[in-house]
């Protein structure tokens, strides 16, 4: 049971009563006196999200993970670890005495147990029903709200329109008139590979910097289509930028079928350093520059 805040308190004895603060997420509205204090991210976006409005949350699920794949915004040193994002551990997390828990994406399962140990805010965020970015968009809103972070909000939203303008303009300046097109790619193994299309984060960065797809693909739930690598050789004049880590890299790249795609002939692929594509809204700036970055290493043809 979370005690009253002291705040509450105060104000009830003078007659005068808080305003709550409302917010909405995936599963309908709730109300909270006074912005929480204590917060526990179990998902990895959630986790962005807050570092991203200027709080450091008390714990996280899969510290390791997230410095590994997502790396920016960085994670504070001695933020506790409370288990793998699909098991968390729920005594750990009970022992942090949080006054709120953030999931996620399939996560949704969680939700009732860990409503036991303190008030839940849960987003789905991916899904082939709605617009990916615009639901990141709206959760990161919602969270700001909750934490009582709305003025930082605003400033990080304008600072991510600025950026997308930045980058732009430096492409350009680097291309001229008429920018490449790009399909942005992870390797699953040396046979195949994961495309991002429509609905994919790096598709939606892409668009704001003003570049098409090379290798179009159709909405899906996370953005991405799972293809054999020989369904790369369709493209002929674009670029390929490959997302990393992937352990396997070198032994790709010896292989004749790798060499003789027309784009690693034309030498039009470009590694990007680890970037998260299944963030929130602020990971689309990360995303723009690492991108832009990549692309700027690839001569103009």
């Amino acid at each position: 049971m979370m005690k009253t805040p002291l705040l509450v308190i105060l104000l009830t004895l003078l007659g005068l009563k808080a305003q709550a603060i409302e917010v909405t997420d995936s599963l309908g509205s709730h109300e909270f006196a006074t912005a929480p204090q204590r917060v526990v991210t179990l998902n990895w976006a959630a986790t962005e999200q807050v570092l991203e409005l200027g709080v450091t949350p008390l714990a996280v699920a899969d510290v390791t993970g997230y410095r590994d794949w997502v790396v920016q915004p960085a994670l504070a040193e001695g933020v506790a670890d409370v288990g793998l994002r699909q098991e968390p551990n729920l005594e750990r997390i009970a022992e942090l005495r949080p006054d709120l828990i953030i999931t996620g994406d399939q996560q949704q399962d969680l939700v009732p147990r860990l409503s036991q140990i303190a008030p839940v805010l849960h987003f789905e965020s991916f899904s082939s029903e709605h617009n990916n970015a615009d639901a990141a968009r709206e959760a990161f809103v919602q969270l700001a709200r909750a934490l009582d972070r709305e003025p930082q909000a605003e400033q990080r939203l304008a600072w991510l329109d600025a950026r997308f303008e930045a980058l732009k303009g430096r492409l350009h300046q680097h291309f001229g008139e008429q920018l490449p097109r790009v399909s942005v790619v992870r390797f699953v193994d040396t046979r195949h590979v994961r495309i991002y299309g429509d609905n994919g984060m790096p598709q939606y960065a892409l668009a704001r910097l003003g570049i098409a797809p090379a290798l179009p693909q159709p909405v899906s739930q996370w953005g991405q289509v799972q293809k054999k690598l020989t369904d790369l050789g369709a493209i002929r004049d674009g670029v390929v930028l490959y997302i990393e880590p992937f352990p396997e890299k070198d032994k790709l790249f010896a292989m004749p079928l790798w060499r003789a795609m027309p784009f690693v002939r034309a030498q039009r692929a470009a590694a990007v350093p680890p970037t998260w594509t299944y963030g929130g809204i602020m990971s689309l700036g990360y995303l723009a520059g690492n991108l832009t970055e990549s692309l700027l290493s690839i001569d103009p043809q």
